[in-house]
C-alpha cells in the first residue's frame, strides 16, 4: 500500500457534486494521528450495547471465555475490511459516499450511502435509548424509585423514561451543532476517562465479590451433559457473524474518518490498537462484572445468588452512594455520547450531503438522523436478545457485506488503488457508466443479498418453522461473509465482461 501525500483537489468539479463537507480533505485538516484514530475507536467501543454483547452470548449458552473469544475473533475479522477501506480515505481524502461513486456510479453511490445511513439512524436511536435510560435509572436511584410509573399507550414506556430519552436526545443535538471537528476533540478527551472507568468498575467488582470465582465456574450449555450439548457451532457461527455485523457499518464509512489521518500508518495502526483490543477488554469486563453481581447482590438472609445484572445502566443504580451515582451517570453519558456522535451521525450526514451538496450541511444531516432515530421507538427494537443479535445485527450485515465486497474489489483488484479525483466530482466522466449508475455494482449487490433474504424473513418471524428450507437458514448464519464474497466476485466478473469500460488502468 502506498502512503499518502496531500490529496489533489478536483480541478473543475460540477457544483452539485461538491461542497466543503465532502471535498477532499486538505493538508491543514489531515492531522489525525495514531492516538486520535485509537481514541476514536475507544470512544466508540466503550458503550452500553458493547457491554451487553457478551451478556447476550452468555444468555445463548456460552461460558465467559467462549463469549469473549467470539467477540475478539469477530473484531479481528472486521478489522481487515476496516483498514483496507480506510486506505482510500487516507490516500484521497474523500468520504465514503464520494468513494462509492467510483464503483456504483455518480448517482448509484446514493444507494449504498443511504442504506448505511438508515442503519446508522437505527443505531442512533438505540444508543439514545441507552443513554436516556441511564439517566432514568440513576435519577430513580437518587429519588428512591420516585420516577417509576405506568407504561404509556403505544410507546410502551413510562413518561419519566420517555422524558429522559428526550433529554439525552437534546444533549446530542447540541454536539451536532458544533460540527465534525468536535468529534475528534470529544473522542480524544473521552478515551482515557472511559478506559479508567472500565478498570475501576472491574476492580470494584473483584473486591466486592471477593474474586471472580463465579465467572470461572460458569458452565457452558454446550459442554457434555449440558442443556445444548453438541450445539455450539449452531450458536457460534451466527454469533460470529453478528459480531462482524456489529461494526460492519463502520467498515463501510471508515473513510469518513481516515480522510483526516496523517498517513496510512496512522490509520492502520490506530485502528488495530483501538478496535479489537478494546472490544475484547470490554467484553471481559462485562462478563467478569456481571458474574460478580450474582454474589455482590445476593440475598443476605438466605444467601441465594442474585440474578446476573447485564445492563450497566441498571447496575449503576444498584451500586448506591450519591457520589458513585453521579460518577456512573457521567461515565455512561460520556460513553454513549462518544459512540453515538462518531458512529451514527457522520455517515448519514455525509450521505445526505452527497444526495444534495447545495442543500445539506453536516449539521442538517445530523438533525435528520436524530429525528429518524427518535421516530423508530428503539426500545422496541432491542426488546429481546434474539431479536437484537440474530435479527438486527445479522440482518443488516446481509446488506452491508456485499457493499464492502464491491468497494474493495473495485479499489484494490480492479483499479489497483488508482482513482481519478476529478472524475469523482463530474457527471460526465469515468464514473458515469449508464446514466450515473454502474449496472455491474447494482447487479452484484442484488444477487449477493438474495441468498440471505429467506433466512432473514424466517428469523424475523415472517415465516413459521419448516416454511423455509434449512439450507437458507444455514446461509443466513454466514450472512456478511456470503454477501461479501459473492458481491466482490460477481462485480469483478461483470466489470471484465463490460470490457473494463470503467477501468482506469
Amino acid at each position: 500500500m502506498s502512503d499518502v501525500s496531500v490529496p489533489l483537489q478536483p480541478a473543475s468539479p460540477d457544483a452539485d457534486l461538491i461542497n466543503d463537507d465532502i471535498r477532499p480533505a486538505n493538508a491543514e485538516e489531515r492531522h489525525w494521528s495514531v492516538g486520535n484514530m485509537a481514541s476514536l475507536w475507544i470512544g466508540m467501543v466503550v458503550c452500553v450495547p458493547t457491554y451487553t454483547l457478551a451478556g447476550g452470548l452468555v444468555s445463548e449458552g456460552m461460558n465467559w471465555w467462549q463469549a469473549v473469544l467470539t467477540i475478539m475473533l469477530g473484531n479481528l475479522i472486521v478489522l481487515v475490511p476496516m483498514v483496507l477501506n480506510g486506505h482510500a480515505g487516507t490516500k484521497y481524502g474523500v468520504p465514503f459516499p464520494v468513494l462509492a461513486r467510483a464503483s456504483f456510479g455518480i448517482q448509484g453511490a446514493h444507494i449504498p450511502s443511504l442504506l448505511r445511513a438508515l442503519v446508522a439512524c437505527g443505531w442512533f436511536g438505540i444508543q439514545t435509548w441507552f443513554g436516556g435510560f441511564a439517566i432514568y435509572q440513576l435519577l430513580n436511584a437518587l429519588t428512591g424509585d420516585a420516577l417509576v410509573g405506568e407504561a404509556l399507550p403505544v410507546l410502551g414506556i413510562s413518561f419519566a423514561e420517555f422524558a429522559c430519552f428526550i433529554l439525552f436526545w437534546v444533549m446530542q443535538i447540541a454536539i451536532i451543532y458544533r460540527g465534525v471537528e468536535s468529534i475528534r476533540i470529544l473522542e480524544t478527551l473521552a478515551a482515557p476517562f472511559l478506559i479508567a472507568i472500565g478498570f475501576a468498575l472491574l476492580a470494584w467488582a473483584y473486591f466486592a465479590a471477593g474474586g471472580f470465582q463465579t465467572m470461572l465456574e460458569m458452565p457452558s450449555a454446550f459442554d457434555p451433559g449440558g442443556e445444548r450439548e453438541g450445539e455450539f457451532m449452531s450458536v457460534f457461527v451466527p454469533s460470529l457473524t453478528a459480531m462482524v455485523g456489529f461494526w460492519a457499518t463502520l467498515s463501510l464509512n471508515i473513510p469518513d474518518f481516515t480522510r483526516y489521518a496523517k498517513s496510512q500508518r496512522d490509520q492502520i495502526l490506530g485502528q488495530a490498537i483501538g478496535l479489537p483490543t478494546t472490544m475484547t477488554l470490554f467484553a471481559f469486563i462485562s462478563v467478569a462484572v456481571t458474574s460478580a453481581t450474582t454474589v455482590i447482590f445476593k440475598d443476605p438472609t438466605t444467601g441465594a445468588l442474585h440474578e446476573p445484572v447485564w445492563d450497566p445502566t441498571v447496575l449503576a443504580g444498584m451500586i448506591g452512594g450519591g457520589g458513585t451515582v453521579i460518577i456512573s451517570l457521567l461515565a455512561l453519558a460520556v460513553a454513549t455520547l462518544s459512540t453515538n456522535i462518531a458512529a451514527n451521525v457522520v455517515s448519514p450526514a455525509n450521505a445526505l450531503i452527497n444526495l444534495s451538496p447545495q442543500r445539506f450541511t453536516f449539521q442538517m444531516g445530523g438533525y435528520i438522523t436524530a429525528g429518524i432515530g427518535f421516530a423508530i421507538l428503539p426500545w422496541k427494537l432491542i426488546a429481546s436478545t434474539g431479536g437484537y443479535i440474530f435479527t438486527w445485527l445479522v440482518g443488516y450485515s446481509a446488506l452491508l457485506g456485499p457493499i464492502v465486497g464491491i468497494l474493495l474489489a473495485d479499489y484494490f483488484l480492479l483499479r489497483r488503488t488508482e482513482l481519478d479525483v476529478d472524475g469523482l466530482f463530474k457527471h460526465k466522466g469515468p464514473y458515469t457508466y449508464k446514466g450515473g449508475f454502474n449496472p455491474a455494482a447494482l447487479i452484484a449487490f442484488v444477487l449477493a443479498v438474495i441468498p440471505n433474504v429467506p433466512g432473514f424473513l424466517h428469523q424475523a418471524g415472517a415465516f413459521g418453522d419448516g416454511a423455509v428450507p434449512g439450507v437458507f437458514d444455514t446461509i443466513y448464519t454466514y450472512a456478511w461473509f456470503v454477501g461479501f464474497f459473492i458481491a466482490g466476485g460477481l462485480y469483478l466478473v461483470l466489470m471484465k465482461s463490460m470490457n473494463g469500460s470503467s477501468s482506469e488502468s
